[in-house]
């Protein structure tokens, strides 16, 4: 057997037995602290739980008075105990006493002791209390007894977290720290308002044994689940699998690190050696460890590295306990709460049951956040450490219009919100009233205001939000949520049915549009691409994969029989490839005919004006297509070469800048020239206020999620565009701003044009 110090192995049976017993809480604890004394031959062992309102109450205690227990309490801060919460570090000392931190509690009558060890209860790298032994004769503790006491911490932390002391406390009011109401602040993602349950997207892998039979075995396990998880990282960083949009390959390779660190498996060994514990237990000790340790870090680069440690921990405990992929049960009403996810595993989710979405990161423009919109979720992004504080199935509710996000709160705040809810629904009302009105404005100009869709069940939307058609469809989403590829006739299938649903109103579907970061897990890769979001995409792919796009076509110019088809082609880069395009599209109509079906009664081609070099062929564009369509959120990622995908660069850049504005302006005002159709279907024609900019660049078709139709209109039926396209243009014309924001919100004001 390997290693010779026994300690913490024989404590940790000791302690089994006790969790073992039929007995109160209060009792267990009780006996909880005997053993340990007895054990470490200490005079004092004493339990300290932190509650919601930053106070570490005595709980239990062997050897100060009795009579203290859940009355002597420290602030987090004061005292030993505080500092210990404070700083999540063990603190050795030989004479407490001298320490300058050191405060005394005379109803503890802990005066006569001098030795001191205490070490935070942590549970994910979060402090829920503080264990301390003490003994008169004055003497430094072995790395031994450090040890015992660290790993019995976790069993205590164990009993915190499932609630069996919450009662316990003597401000029943407040509660333990583990059920404190939190308020974080991040960044709204999709407008909503969300009430409900936490679901983690990754649920932590639960370790309930904790103690060793045999350490050699132990070892042996946790050898072959870090071969195995290196095996794992190595061949996603060959795929490019590991990185979220935008990382480049220091990252990756960060992560690699991370994986390979000596010192992070000889951590983890030493646990199972020295404090008997399982693999398992001993992967959460270190991960629980370091975790507290990064958290103190200033450094925003270590900070975000977490998030790599943190999830190469879960990798290697599912590689230890097994890897069932049983999907989780949801509640009513689940709040998903996640680091990040895919646009795909959002869709994964029973979309009926989910009322809110949490990430620790995102941007307003990634796609899961545009999903997010389509599917009228409540969203907040960039929420720092939720995946952390949150368990699963505590209350919480997601503000998508501030960005607030209340984990765990209290009631008052329940009910503020309830009634907040109350007040959206009848502004939404409101909006309804506007439904069978039309978006002309004050002036008498047509505004068309189309949805943007991607599944079947967006269809009702058409008729609840009054919009005129469907300005783009995602057909990806389809193959998104589809365990293979689909075959033309469920492509086919799908098509028809959109059409149908339209009941005659327009639709404009966009051709597939995967690659980058919306990668299908049935498709073939190519290689790592360092710059995804540049990369083997949309019309490119496409292009290079004909029978893909070839059996899209076929299914579309089937599904239209009978009507009109509007296709635009995404990610277009030079006119020669919409007239490659084209090319497949009179092919396949031509293959049609000849086999007898009926023709839609009109092709409408377009593309979709996503990359810069497109501003500089717009007048050989507009002879090739029908229409254009700007998808804002790309063109604007590629003009200032911001990553979208990319939380830093969030609020670096304006996409009201007059740069922008003005390369906006110039596309509408192209087409208009050339009687071309001219719409934008990206995040700009969603709210109130950029969706005026647009109409006062010329744009007289926008297409948005559905829930932004009725305010949108509601500012439309209030404005007076030949006004509106003045002041824009004495602003555009002025020397540069950072952004038009204020001169458009000034507008409003004067005109009483409704933003809200």
């Amino acid at each position: 057997m390997r290693g010779s110090l026994f300690g913490p192995r024989v404590l940790l049976r000791r302690l089994r037995e006790v969790m073992a017993e039929p007995i109160s809480a209060q009792e267990r604890l009780d006996k909880i602290v005997v053993t340990i004394a007895a054990n470490m031959v200490a005079e004092v062992c004493s339990v300290y739980v932190l509650r919601a309102d930053d106070v570490l109450e005595l709980f239990a205690t062997e050897g100060l008075n009795r009579e203290s227990v859940h009355k002597a309490a420290l602030r987090v801060g004061q005292g030993l105990v505080g500092q210990i919460a404070a700083e999540a570090q063990l603190l050795n000392l030989p004479d407490a006493q001298s320490h300058p931190a050191f405060a005394y509690l005379p109803e503890t009558g802990e005066e006569a002791y001098h030795s001191f060890l205490g070490v935070p209860i942590l549970r994910a790298g979060r402090t829920l209390g503080v264990l301390v032994v003490q003994n008169r004769a004055r003497k430094h503790y072995s790395d031994e007894e450090e040890e015992a006491l660290q790993t019995t911490a976790m069993v205590i932390a164990e009993m915190i977290a499932s609630g069996e002391l919450a009662t316990l406390a003597a401000t029943q009011a407040t509660g333990l720290d583990l059920s404190r109401p939190m308020h974080v602040e991040g960044t709204a993602l999709s407008d909503g308002v969300g009430l409900g349950y936490v679901v983690l997207h990754e649920p932590r892998v639960v370790v309930t044994n904790l103690i060793a039979e045999d350490p050699d075995k132990e070892i042996l396990r946790l050898e072959q689940a870090i071969s195995a998880l290196r095996l794992s990282v190595d061949d996603m960083i060959e795929r490019g699998e590991v990185a979220h949009h935008g990382e480049h390959r220091d990252v990756l390779e960060a992560y690699r690190m991370f994986a390979y660190d000596r010192g992070w498996v000889r951590r983890m060994e030493e646990a199972i050696v020295r404090s008997g514990l399982t693999a398992e237990a001993a992967v959460e000790r270190v991960q629980s460890d370091t975790r507290a340790r990064m958290l103190r870090q200033t450094d925003p680069y270590l900070r975000e590295r977490l998030h790599d440690f943190d999830d190469l921990t879960f990798r290697l405990l599912r590689e230890l306990v097994g890897k069932d992929e049983k999907k989780q049960v949801l509640p009513e009403n689940a709040i998903i709460v996640a680091r990040n996810m895919g646009a795909a595993e959002l869709l994964d989710y029973d979309r009926t049951k989910v009322r809110g979405l949490v990430l620790e990161e995102g941007a307003p423009t990634s796609h899961v956040a545009i999903v997010a919109r389509a599917l009228n979720i409540a969203t907040v992004g960039q929420v720092p450490n939720v995946v952390s504080l949150a368990e699963s199935g505590d209350a919480i509710i997601v503000d998508g219009e501030t960005g607030l996000v209340h984990l765990r709160p209290p009631g008052d705040v329940e009910y503020a919100y309830a009634e907040k809810v109350r007040f959206r629904a009848r502004r939404q009302e409101r909006f309804r009233r506007l439904r069978n009105k039309p978006a002309v404005t004050r002036d008498g100009v047509e505004i068309s205001l189309n949805i943007n869709a991607g599944l079947l069940f967006d269809l009702p939307h058409l008729d609840e939000s009054g919009a005129d058609g469907i300005g783009l469809f995602r057909t990806e989403l389809q193959f998104m949520i589809a365990s293979a590829f689909p075959r033309m006739g469920e492509q086919h299938q799908l098509y028809s049915k959109v059409l149908d649903g339209a009941g005659g109103r327009p639709v404009t579907f966009r051709s597939l549009d995967i690659g980058g970061d919306k990668v299908l897990p049935y498709l073939s890769r190519f290689g790592h691409e360092e710059n995804p979001a540049m990369g083997w995409r949309a019309i490119r792919l496409g292009l290079d994969r004909p029978a893909l796009l070839r059996t899209q076509i076929r299914a579309l110019l089937k599904a239209a029989a009978g009507r009109e088809l509007r296709l635009m082609f995404p990610m277009v880069s030079e006119v020669t490839e919409v007239r490659l395009a084209k090319g497949l599209v009179e092919r396949e109509r031509r293959f049609l005919e000849r086999h007898g079906y009926e023709r839609p009664t009109a092709v409408k081609l377009g593309a979709m004006i996503e990359v810069p070099a497109l501003l500089f062929e717009l007048d050989e564009l507009l002879e090739e297509v029908d229409f254009v369509s700007v998808g804002s959120n790309d063109l604007f990622q590629f003009m200032f070469a911001a990553d979208r995908g990319n939380a830093l660069m969030t609020e670096r850049f304006d996409a009201l800048s007059p740069s922008f504005l003005r390369a906006l302006r110039l596309i509408a005002r192209k087409a208009a020239e050339r009687g071309k159709g001219a719409t934008l279907c990206g995040e700009l024609a969603g709210k109130p206020l950029s969706a005026m900019a647009l109409i006062g660049c010329g744009f007289r078709s926008i297409s948005m999620a559905p829930a932004s139709v009725g305010p949108v209109k509601a500012m439309i039926r209030a404005v007076d565009v030949a006004a509106l396209e003045a002041a824009l243009d004495r602003a555009l014309a002025a020397p540069a701003e950072t952004s038009m924001r204020g001169v458009l919100e000034a507008f409003a004001s004067d005109h009483d044009v409704p933003l809200s």
